[in-house]
């Protein structure tokens, strides 16, 4: 049997005849001949039968077959290479195997990198290429960052349900390959995609939101949720109760909702003893927004925890960097200099405008020693 065909300076049609004639010598169903329709036709042929090459698991002659394909297809003006392409994805999407799977991949991205920036095309090889990424856990080659995401479709932008079914999906993958912290963000978009008509039709999406974001041990600024429109409709729901515990109350209220709703906490998929916690740290922080000051007499009763635990979990908490302080164990207190606030809101701008007034007559009086210190100067001089 002879290998994947190598083309050099060969025109499309060649090069798909050549794909034709390897493939049959695989025993894939088809002729060796050109389509009389032309390549569009001839791709579509191809692709039907590519997964024969897919059988002897050789991935180099895999990736071979598959870039040639892509490197023809890309030939083709996109009104009438858009069905092909479709079916490119499809078929690559059922591929069998981490290691088939991953070499599709690596296809299908080489075919998004290809494209024109503004095919709207590009949308359906992102999202097919997230589910391979899915099936092989290698999303770190299709996904960084949010920001990254967009700018990806920054040219041609989807459509709200096209960006509802992307975000849906991204927020599986992220899930499963233990990226919380993007996950988060990903559903905060999702919710940002409905507007006050649709709203009222993201409860799903929004009670898996609060879900994610409750979950996550690195995210701790929860306020933002409040404000989606999506969140809004859940008011006088539990899901929303249990948000608002975690938004501005403390340990105390956490305990009393779930002494009351332990089942349904358990059915959002949150786990009691890691959200007790998170209700610590967010219960600690709020100790440290109006105190300089904490004995570890007040920690223990407040967070509930045990004498010898306090100074451990200080530690802890310091790490996160939510809280700067110095802990002081032979005085039994810590010290605070500064703290994240858990909301921000009127109160905590005034803070920053006084902050910032004080900073500004602190620049100025500086600003008038100077001149002063180099008035005295040049008399001295003169």
């Amino acid at each position: 049997m002879q290998g994947p065909p190598i083309f050099i300076d060969i025109s499309p049609e060649d090069q798909a005849q050549e794909l034709r004639v390897y493939l049959k010598s695989l025993g894939a169903e088809i002729s060796e001949e050109k389509s009389p329709k032309g390549i569009e036709d001839d791709l579509h042929k191809i692709i039907g039968v590519c997964e024969a090459c897919f059988r002897d698991g050789q991935e180099a002659e895999v990736e071979a077959v598959l870039n040639d394909i892509v490197s023809i297809m890309v030939f083709i003006p996109l009104e009438r290479s858009e069905n092909i392409i479709l079916a490119f994805c499809e078929k690559l999407t059922k591929a069998q195997g981490q290691k088939l799977g991953l070499v599709c991949l690596k296809a299908l991205w080489l075919l998004f990198q290809s494209l024109d920036e503004r095919s709207p095309i590009r949308y359906h090889v992102y999202y097919h290429s997230l589910i391979i990424a899915k099936q092989t856990d290698h999303v770190r080659l299709v996904f960084k960052n949010v920001e990254h995401l967009k700018q990806q479709f920054s040219q041609c932008q989807p459509s709200s349900e096209q960006l509802q079914k992307l975000y849906r999906l991204l927020h599986e993958v992220l899930i499963k390959s233990n990226q919380s912290e993007h996950a988060a963000k990903i559903m905060i978009e999702l919710l940002g995609t409905y507007t006050a008509e649709n709203a009222s039709q993201a409860r799903e999406d929004a009670i898996r939101c609060i879900a994610t974001a409750l979950g996550d041990p690195n995210t701790f600024l929860l306020d933002p949720l409040l404000s989606l429109k999506p969140v809004r409709f859940l008011e006088g729901e539990l899901i929303h109760d249990l948000l608002s515990i975690f938004v501005s109350e403390n340990l105390t209220a956490y305990m009393n909702f779930y002494k009351n709703y332990k089942e349904f906490v358990t059915s959002q998929g949150l786990n009691h003893e890691q959200n007790m916690q998170k209700m610590r740290l967010l219960s600690f922080m709020q100790l440290a927004e109006t105190n300089n000051e904490i004995t570890f007499d007040v920690i223990e009763k407040e967070l509930q925890l045990e004498a010898d635990d306090v100074e451990s979990f200080v530690i802890e908490v310091l790490k996160t960097k939510l809280v700067r302080a110095r802990m002081d164990q032979s005085a039994r207190k810590v010290y605070v200099t500064s703290t994240m606030h858990r909301t921000f809101g009127i109160a905590q701008w005034q803070q920053l405008r006084d902050l910032l007034h004080s900073w500004k007559a602190n620049v100025a009086s500086v600003q008038d020693g100077m001149k002063n210190v180099a008035a005295a100067h040049m008399e001295i001089m003169n």
